[in-house]
């Protein structure tokens, strides 16, 4: 008895599927050339608007991208400059944090003679041996930690050009794409188009949301622990989520300083960490999604979904991207009528029983 064969209909998914297989394959591999490419194109789609308009006010093309780049570059040394500021208040406020740490440091080792009977010789060997294993991991960390700041400071080098480019060649860039796909196609392309370009947008209103949110829950919590100059760190902390896992911890640093200073106790550094710590799990699990999800029409398990699945394919660079690439996939399924359950998939709507 031969196998049933599937319906004609029925090979569309499969199809879909091995796009997206040997398309995340070709991701994989090729992310150092996908990721600045791709930081461009939606650098690119927010700018189209503002360009556009200017273009509409008989200001030259290259003037108008070149005008509307300036002020993303400005943003960014905007909060390049708070991150540096950051660390200069912290250094200034290190020697006051020294002394309270030493003498934290010699009350666990009081701790650690009087009720476990360590001797201090033998702390101080205990605290050699851990220095010297741990070493070698250091030092292969700190290794990567320059290999990914050198690739970034490469990427703020090709963005920019990049996304220059792309604004300054877009309608030769969708003509191209035009003469790709047959006649009858091109109204679909134009209409996705269109609609990726809010998308975009609504992506980056999204994200405005989720940094007002974090940004106000940080305020909450430090004012409820005392801590001095509570909505200035709060909202700055918030800010510097952009920056992925390092901009949480550096957020945290001035915050924690002034507090040991202020309180001369470790529970409120503790306090500060164990709040931004819940406020960076809502962010990530709950905030984000909903916020951005709602701005793209994407329901949030999707939304977790292409996060994960961006961290694995392309790391941090990946979980940012991921989302508005969700976000395409999901007007390309929606003008779809053979990938309708797709949409129903990543879709917001209400499914009624």
């Amino acid at each position: 008895m031969g196998f049933r064969s599937l319906p004609k209909g029925d090979n569309s998914y499969l199809v879909a599927l091995q796009y997206i297989f040997f398309g995340s394959i070709i991701l994989y591999f090729g992310r150092t050339f996908f990721i600045p490419l791709s930081f461009a194109v939606l650098i690119s789609f927010i700018l189209y608007p503002v360009c556009s308009w200017l273009e509409s006010k008989s200001i030259n093309r290259m003037a108008s991208i070149l005008f509307s780049m300036t002020v993303v570059v400005l943003f960014g040394a905007a909060i390049l400059l708070l991150l540096v500021y950051q660390f200069s208040t912290f250094i200034s406020e290190w020697p006051i944090i020294k002394i309270k740490l030493l003498e934290v440091i010699e009350q666990l080792s009081g701790y650690l003679f009087t009720t476990f009977g360590v001797s201090r010789i033998r702390q101080n060997e205990l605290l050699s041996q851990i220095l010297n294993q741990s070493s070698g991991d250091l030092f292969s960390l700190i290794r990567q930690l320059i290999s990914s700041y050198s690739l970034s400071i490469v990427l703020l080098i090709l963005v920019p050009i990049y996304s220059t480019l792309i604004l300054f060649y877009r309608k030769r860039l969708v003509k191209a794409m035009y003469m790709i796909f047959p006649i009858e196609s091109r109204v679909g392309i134009r209409a996705i188009l269109s609609q990726t370009i809010t998308a975009y947008y609504n992506f980056i209103k999204g994200m405005g949301i989720v940094y007002l949110v974090v940004g106000t829950l940080n305020s909450i919590g430090l004012l409820l622990l005392g801590v001095p100059h509570a909505i200035f760190f709060g909202y700055t902390a918030a800010i510097l989520t952009f920056i992925p896992y390092v901009g949480i911890m550096v957020g945290a640093l001035l915050p924690m300083a002034m507090s040991w200073i202020t309180y001369n106790s470790i529970w409120y550094p503790i306090g500060v960490v164990l709040l931004f710590s819940l406020v960076q799990y809502l962010e990530a699990n709950l905030i984000f999604p909903l916020a951005v999800s709602n701005k793209l029409k994407i329901n949030a398990l999707a939304t977790i979904s292409a996060i994960f699945i961006g961290g694995i394919i392309w790391g941090v660079a990946g979980m940012i991207l991921f989302v508005p690439f969700l976000a395409i996939a999901k007007l390309i399924v929606d003008n779809s009528p053979k990938l309708k359950t797709w949409s129903v998939l990543l879709g917001t709507s209400s499914i009624q029983n």
